[in-house]
């Protein structure tokens, strides 16, 4: 399968975006009664994911871009990465090696249409204690086919391997593919930084991005 790199930018949005629609940061858009992804660390407490980002597939196709996805659906982004936010202290499970399939989460919801118009999801808000929500403000995607500057994040679909510094991917994940590349950078309400500036890589294998299958995404932290 032939895949091109999208590359993503990301600012902020005047207004609310619509259902469904894609975004980095803020709530995920989830079908009604879904629970929000949780998971159970080693002394069986339960944490939610950090959400951190959907992206509809079809505001691709309407952008004339062509990368090796489905042409429509909604693509959920979700990992433990705390750490990383400094919510919390001690080691990260996602690191310079390759994860398990547990450290990340990606949903694929193929019925999504186009931003607005899914009556079956609603907006999942994660509250703290003093009913305020907890993740940051969120940002609006906007996607090209050419990489906006040589200065700009290395936020992208179907990234290029830049940050690995070997030839492959290790036995048994040879050839992999970077099915969402975010980059360490930061805003008014987070700091977001991958071991010194590097850039976490969400991987798939090429068959399942043939059959459109996200539920043994890996990932991977990198840093030059």
């Amino acid at each position: 399968m032939c895949t091109k790199p999208v590359y993503i930018a990301l600012s902020k949005s005047a207004e609310k975006l619509p259902l469904c629609g894609s975004h980095f940061w803020g709530n995920p858009d989830l079908p009604v009664g879904y629970e929000y992804p949780t998971y159970n660390d080693d002394d069986g407490n339960t944490f939610e994911y950090q959400f951190i980002c959907q992206v509809n597939l079809s505001e691709l196709g309407t952008s004339g871009i062509e990368c090796g996805l489905p042409e429509h659906g909604l693509l959920s982004f979700f990992a433990k990465i705390d750490y990383y936010l400094v919510y919390i202290e001690g080691e990260c499970p996602i690191s310079g090696y390759i994860s398990g399939t547990e450290d990340v989460k990606v949903l694929f919801f193929p019925e999504v249409c186009v931003p607005g118009e899914n009556d079956e999801f609603e907006e999942k808000i994660l509250v703290d204690d003093d009913d305020m929500p907890v993740n940051p403000k969120e940002l609006q995607m906007c996607f090209s086919a050419v990489r906006p500057s040589e200065y700009c994040e290395d936020h992208a679909l179907m990234a290029e391997p830049t940050y690995r510094e070997w030839e492959n991917w290790d036995s048994p994940y040879e050839d992999w593919k970077i099915l969402l590349q975010v980059d360490s950078f930061s805003g008014d309400d987070f700091n977001l930084n991958f071991m010194d500036f590097g850039v976490l890589d969400f991987l798939i294998s090429p068959e399942d991005l043939k059959n459109s299958r996200f539920d043994c995404v890996r990932a991977i932290v990198l840093s030059s």
